[in-house]
Order: C-alpha cells, then sequence, then structure tokens
C-alpha cells in the first residue's frame, strides 16, 4: 500500500475478511486448490496475533497460485467483482512487503480495471489529465502530487502510435504492448510510486480502448466479408493458418464471430483467441481479392464433379507472416 493511504491493522483485517470469500470463488473457478482458512472462517472480530499472521500466510499461498490469467479473467466476468472489490483486491496487492513481478501485473490490472468502472463516459482523451486519472484513484492511492514523470513523453509517444494503426494485426506488429511492458519492468520498485501507477493507469485505459476499438473493427470486417462470400456463392473458406479447416464453412465462421462479438463485450486479454481473429480477417480479406472469373471457374469444377458437389473452397490460407502470437505478451489491460 503507498505510504500516503496507508491502512491501519484494523482496516486490513476487515479488507482480508471480505476478500477471502472472493479468493474462494476465484480459486474454484480457475480449478485452483483452495483449503479452508480456519481462522477466516471463524471470523473474528479482533484476532490475535496468531491468527492474523496465519491469515497472511494463508492469502500469501494463494497469491503464489493466482496468476493474473487467472484474476483477470475473474474480475472480467465474475458477477461477484464490484467497484468495492476491485479497491479490496488492488489495496490488498499494494500493501504487500515484497513483491515479485506478477504482483506488478496484477496492480497494473486492477488499477485500470477501476479506473474503467469509475471514469465519466464522457472522458475524452483531451480530458484524460495526469490530474484527472489521480483524482479518481484517489480513494486507493490517496492524494498524488503531479509533477510529469521522467518516461511520461516516451509513454505518450507510444500512445501516439498506437492510434496510427488502423488494425488489430498492425497494433501488434507494432508490439506497443510489450514496449510498454518494458517499461513498466524498468521502473522497478519504482513502479509502485502513486505518480507512476497514475501515469501507467492513464496509459493502460487508453491503450484498452484503442485495442478494442480495432478489435470490434476487425470483426466487423470479417463479418462484412463473409456476407460478400456468400453472396458471390462461397461456402467455405481454408482457414487452417487461424486454427481452423481447410473447408470450414462460412455459416460456421459467422456464428463464431457473432460469439466472439458477445464475449469482447467484457475486458479481453491480447492472447491466442485474438491472433486467431486476426488470422481469420487475413483468410476473409485473401478470398475476397479472388477474382469473380476465379470464382466461377470453381463453380464450374464443383458442378463438373472434381470438386464437392454442392460447394466449392476458396482457397484462401493467409500468406506465412510471422506468428502474431509470438508479437503478444499474453498481456492486456
Amino acid at each position: 500500500m503507498t505510504s500516503q493511504n496507508a491502512a491501519s491493522p484494523a482496516e486490513m483485517w476487515a479488507n482480508l475478511r471480505r476478500l477471502y470469500p472472493i479468493y474462494c470463488a476465484l480459486a474454484r473457478e480457475a480449478a485452483l486448490e483452495c483449503p479452508s482458512c480456519h481462522e477466516l472462517d471463524e471470523a473474528h472480530e479482533t484476532p490475535t496475533g496468531e491468527a492474523i499472521a496465519a491469515v497472511e500466510e494463508w492469502f500469501a499461498a494463494m497469491d503464489e497460485k493466482i496468476q493474473i490469467q487467472h484474476l483477470r479473467q475473474f474480475a472480467q466476468t465474475s458477477s461477484l467483482v464490484n467497484e468495492t472489490v476491485l479497491r479490496d483486491l488492488l489495496l490488498h496487492n499494494l500493501a504487500k512487503k515484497t513483491r515479485a513481478p506478477q504482483d506488478r501485473d496484477k496492480v497494473d490490472f486492477l488499477l485500470v480495471q477501476l479506473f474503467s468502472e469509475q471514469a465519466p463516459e464522457d472522458f475524452s482523451e483531451a480530458d484524460l489529465s495526469l490530474e484527472a486519472v489521480a483524482k479518481v484513484l484517489e480513494p486507493v492511492l490517496g492524494p498524488v502530487e503531479i509533477e510529469a514523470p521522467s518516461f511520461l513523453e516516451t509513454l505518450n509517444g507510444l500512445l501516439h502510435e498506437a492510434k496510427e494503426n488502423k488494425t488489430l494485426k498492425s497494433l501488434f506488429t507494432a508490439r506497443i504492448i510489450e514496449r510498454g511492458r518494458q517499461m513498466k519492468e524498468a521502473c522497478g520498485e519504482g513502479f509502485f510510486e502513486p505518480l507512476t501507477l497514475v501515469a501507467f493507469a492513464r496509459f493502460g485505459f487508453l491503450l484498452r480502448r484503442m485495442f478494442f476499438r480495432l478489435m470490434h473493427q476487425d470483426l466487423n470486417v470479417i463479418l462484412d466479408g463473409l456476407r460478400e462470400l456468400e453472396s458471390r456463392g462461397v461456402a467455405t473458406l481454408d482457414c487452417r493458418k487461424a486454427q481452423f479447416s481447410a473447408e470450414e464453412p462460412i455459416a460456421r465462421l459467422r456464428m463464431i464471430c457473432q460469439s466472439w462479438k458477445v464475449m469482447f463485450q467484457a475486458e479481453y486479454s491480447a492472447g491466442q483467441p485474438l491472433c486467431i481473429l486476426v488470422d481469420l480477417r487475413t483468410a476473409v480479406e485473401a478470398a475476397l481479392k479472388q477474382t469473380p472469373d476465379a470464382v466461377k471457374a470453381k463453380a464450374a469444377a464443383a458442378s463438373a464433379g472434381t470438386a464437392h458437389s454442392d460447394e466449392f473452397v476458396v482457397n484462401a490460407a493467409p500468406a506465412d507472416d510471422d506468428d502474431l502470437s509470438n508479437n503478444t505478451s499474453g498481456e492486456f489491460n
């Protein structure tokens, strides 16, 4: 926890009591082993020193098991999580005396998630100053004296570069996420200074917003492309690069994309599922570039019995670009 906003022992105990059922629920969803904590099951209002030590040991053991991907998934999908829970989780992680790299990742994610919940919907990028972010996060970080950190210009440069990207693929290829992560790592323990936390919360929030805009744009491009291909009489696509089959039915691809649109209403991490989305867009765009004559030739071959009798395949496997899964860190706030 930050020195400006340190909690009393009584407040910390109350926070741990509130977090106990949350940790148990998270462990169940992530299929993690979660032994019961006798001291918290008893729910003492005034614990002994031994009880506090046992509870801290229990949370430390669970924190080692709970990885950032578990926390991300739970925080973004569970009905148990609200602003109070996010704040309690954040305060718990900030209060640690010794921190591992995954503790930085958890704090980073929770800050952006909490800010996203609390920030006014009409916040524009121009309005999103460090002062504005610090004001929203003040209940957790305490009052923060604003003085532009030395790395702020580089962070803003990354945001400007991210804004120049028009597709999810180009955003991944530019490695904006990884470069931001390298900056966080370079801060060391200084990352947990309140002003640094505010600066990276602003960066993460704005980058996340760009990320989701491009993600939904890709989905819409794919769906429009699938409709166009169907109007040309195309029934299947070669989508092996996107981890589908060589003759994937367009109807099934459309259903998958529709389900993704629902799933991606929640915040999501930049990992393998989104690499598949990027590769699927490449496959659809490759199919759309085929000439009408080529499509007619395939249809004629199909009707002549040299292909499937009732459908034909557009060989639209994307070129062997660099594997996008190697260009994503698995991290996105």
